[in-house]
């Protein structure tokens, strides 16, 4: 994911310079050496706290895509505040978003803008759903949603051993999560079953997945009663899934044995090709539930067309889906569009999400990924009375 962002920032003018950190130096100085001239490597164990915060003493801008997060995040984010550096991550788990939204005051008083969570899930996600949100005259339940078996990690990594998105998939799948419900903040077990209405399409079921969607829409829109993200497809309902989710929640395992497990099951299996079917569920989606003209309604708002097409060549992968986002963030943020200081989640109201999505599909396209970077070409939103 900090592959794709890196590549695609460095194209921008607002940016002088990037210094790719990582443990592995040797392989992130083979990854810039492929770049231009703006981007350089250092090796850092972001571990060492000293030594992260000398690596962010000259620079403007921390973006940050080293997970876990739950490890990770909330260290990283102080560090940065710290040092007097504005900050954007792709941090897609729950409790260290709440956590990072504490810091908050720290942040303004240093006149810091952080941005939490702007990749895919959390990030484009948040988008459609703020759109969706906008689009009734008042909102009581709000969904976010994607395909799970469109999330499957990178071939090409930085990483060694035990894969990150792996790790995450199995911290926010087991144990307990927060959604939103009954207007409070309430922990329940990951995967329940949701039904899901979305307008214009069959019912389908959701499954409950741990997200900071579900958090952080709440702390935006106090009116909203429920909150809640979910996955759908994939391997959501194989035995072998919920056996090694199992084995965590038994403590018979551990959580990074089972992320190894997990990511061996991936590498084995091969699943034939999606058909394209016009009732399948969206691969991601943000759907608002409540009032318009005075009537209940809903609305749903998806990412459609060619990237999100199974079997199509053009196919958007997790890390561009996730990378590239975040660069956008970065260009808003260094071109002086985004002005308001704190620790805020993508739909704080901070960032239109039509201009942010406008950037994202022309970014992709920029990049040969789309053959249209209009927005119409890529969003579809759907409305119903209910």
């Amino acid at each position: 994911m900090g592959r794709y962002a890196v590549a695609t920032m460095q194209d921008f003018d607002t940016v002088e310079r990037i210094v790719v950190a990582d443990r592995n130096a040797d392989s992130a100085r083979g990854f810039v050496a492929e770049l231009s001239d703006k981007v350089s490597a250092i090796g850092l164990d972001i571990s060492d706290t000293t030594a992260m915060r000398e690596a962010m003493t000259d620079a403007d801008l921390v973006v940050n895509t080293a997970g876990p997060f739950y490890r990770f995040g909330v260290s990283i984010l102080q560090a940065a505040i710290d040092t007097n550096c504005q900050y954007i991550d792709i941090c897609d788990d729950w409790a260290p978003t709440l956590k990072m939204l504490e810091l908050d005051a720290s942040a303004k008083a240093a006149g810091i803008c952080a941005i939490v969570g702007l990749g895919a899930s959390p990030g484009i996600s948040n988008m459609l759903a703020l759109m969706a949100l906008r689009n009734l005259d008042s909102v009581s339940t709000l969904y976010t949603g994607w395909d799970l078996g469109g999330a499957t990690p990178e071939d090409q990594s930085l990483q060694e051993g035990l894969n990150a998105a792996m790790l995450h998939g199995i911290e926010q799948m087991t144990g307990m999560v927060e959604i939103y419900r009954n207007g409070a903040p309430e922990l329940v077990k990951p995967l329940a079953p949701v039904p899901v209405q979305f307008p214009g399409l069959p019912a389908f079921t959701g499954h409950i997945f741990g997200h900071p969607e579900a958090v952080t829409f709440p702390r935006n829109y106090p009116q909203l009663q429920e909150a809640i993200n979910l996955a759908h497809g994939g391997d959501i309902d194989s035995l072998i899934l919920k056996g090694i989710l199992g084995l965590v929640n038994w403590r018979l395992v551990s959580r990074s044995r089972a992320a190894g497990l997990l990511t061996w099951f991936e590498g084995q299996r091969t699943l034939p090709p999606k058909e394209t079917d016009g009732a399948a569920p969206p691969v991601m989606y943000g759907l608002a539930v409540g009032r318009k003209n005075s009537q209940p309604a809903s609305v749903g708002v998806s990412w459609v067309g060619e990237a999100t097409e199974a079997g199509n060549e053009s196919r958007i992968s997790m890390g561009a889906a996730t990378g590239i986002p975040l660069a956008c963030g970065v260009k808003f943020l260094s071109e002086g569009h985004i002005e308001a200081t704190g620790v805020f989640s993508p739909e704080a109201g901070h960032i239109d999400p039509q201009e942010f999505l406008a950037e994202v599909f022309a970014q992709l396209a920029g990049l040969g990924r789309l053959s249209s970077p209009d927005l119409a070409d890529h969003i579809k939103i759907s409305f119903a009375y209910c």
